[in-house]
């Protein structure tokens, strides 16, 4: 071979490299220069470029600008899911410097009773909390008691009131919110600093039975309307009771339940569920954790209103097929907190009925008891 095509060929070998290389660079050039323009539009076109465009002078000068969007949406999503769901679920409150009792891991303070379900919310009884630790981290909670006094339920305002201003949440804040068809009848009664009664006129209705299926309906949409932008949490209370003893913030959660005096110690083929498959009350034999009762019920205004919506809606889908569950609005909640269970679970110490049952002896404290009626004068008049 001539030596002088060779080097032809090789010279026209790199050159085309060279050219190859050439047009592979001014390539990626040409696409690494787009990326910043079309970032640029994307974020011309979104919300998160018009909040950032309101205060260039407040974009740190050692981050690049991708780094101050990611920080800037990071803090966007912090205070939106801060506010959508509660203190004790989303941030955990700072409490002073306290003295009190270690725990000891192996001495519990309960073994009489369970104290845990099996989905690891806690039970309260007596002796499983610290008052103090508890009231120092819900400082600055306010809590709605809601209570239901229609027709002759009036006459059970003033005891229940006095003894709520007594035991019930001492030391807060309390909106104490009164469903009633007679407000003038809503008695005075004298308050503590930083709590009211709140009288809401609703109507009633015939039977007493018709009180109860509503009774969620009105929850629902105060909760949404009202309840939601004045206290941070619901406690749902039955009016024809009296507190006998302290019924502090232990009892608070996202979702609580009580547990019903009459069924906690029985098998769940004692239970009282509503049993008809067509019902949406409908709970299987082979189905239930507890039977929760209707008396005493609670959490955060949106897991109230979640609640009471569904219970309703469920309601009225009975209602269209002609059903009324077995227990009314008590077995829409115990269907609803079979499928979503509650964060707490209050001990029979919290609704009790000492005319009808015999007090056992783990049952230390008795802190909201039924109060001596008779129901043939009472109900439906």
């Amino acid at each position: 071979m001539n030596p002088r095509d060779f080097r032809g060929g090789s010279s026209k070998s790199w050159l085309c490299l060279v050219l190859l290389l050439a047009a592979c660079l001014g390539f990626y050039s040409n696409i690494f220069n787009l990326i910043p323009r079309w970032e640029q539009r994307e974020e011309s076109q979104s919300p998160e470029a018009h909040h950032l465009q309101d205060q260039p002078d407040s974009l740190p000068l050692s981050q690049d600008k991708h780094t101050v969007v990611l920080h800037r949406l990071l803090l966007e999503k912090t205070e939106v899911s801060e506010g959508d769901c509660h203190m004790d679920t989303c941030k955990i409150p700072e409490v002073p410097r306290l003295v009190y009792p270690k725990a000891q891991v192996l001495q519990p303070t309960r073994t009489d009773v369970l104290v845990m379900t099996p989905w690891f919310a806690p039970i309260v009884w007596d002796g499983t909390f610290d008052s103090a630790i508890l009231d120092a981290q819900f400082r600055n909670t306010t809590i709605g008691l809601t209570i239901f006094a229609i027709k002759k339920y009036t006459v059970f305002l003033q005891l229940f009131l006095e003894t709520a201003e007594k035991y019930f949440m001492v030391g807060h804040k309390v909106n104490y919110y009164v469903f009633t068809d007679r407000p003038a009848d809503v008695p005075q009664v004298p308050l503590r600093q930083g709590r009211q009664v709140v009288v809401l006129e609703v109507r009633n209705y015939r039977r007493w039975q018709d009180v109860c299926m509503h009774r969620m309906e009105m929850l629902s949409n105060f909760s949404r309307q009202r309840f939601l932008h004045e206290v941070d949490y619901l406690v749902c209370a039955d009016v024809d009771m009296k507190f006998s003893d302290r019924v502090g913030v232990e009892i608070l959660a996202p979702l609580f339940g009580t547990l019903h005096p009459g069924f906690y110690a029985a098998d769940r083929g004692s239970f009282t569920y509503e049993r008809r498959a067509l019902s949406q009350a409908y709970i299987p034999r082979d189905e239930g954790d507890f039977y929760y009762a209707g008396g005493f019920f609670g959490g955060s205004v949106l897991e109230v209103h979640r609640l009471t919506a569904a219970c309703h809606q469920a309601m009225m889908a009975d209602w269209a097929r002609g059903l009324e569950a077995v227990w009314h609005d008590e077995s829409h909640l115990n269907r609803y907190l079979l499928y979503h269970k509650p964060s707490k679970v209050l001990s029979p110490e919290y609704l009790w009925d000492e005319q009808m049952l015999r007090r056992p002896p783990y049952l230390r404290k008795l802190r909201y008891v039924a109060v001596p009626k008779n129901h043939a004068q009472i109900r439906n008049r």
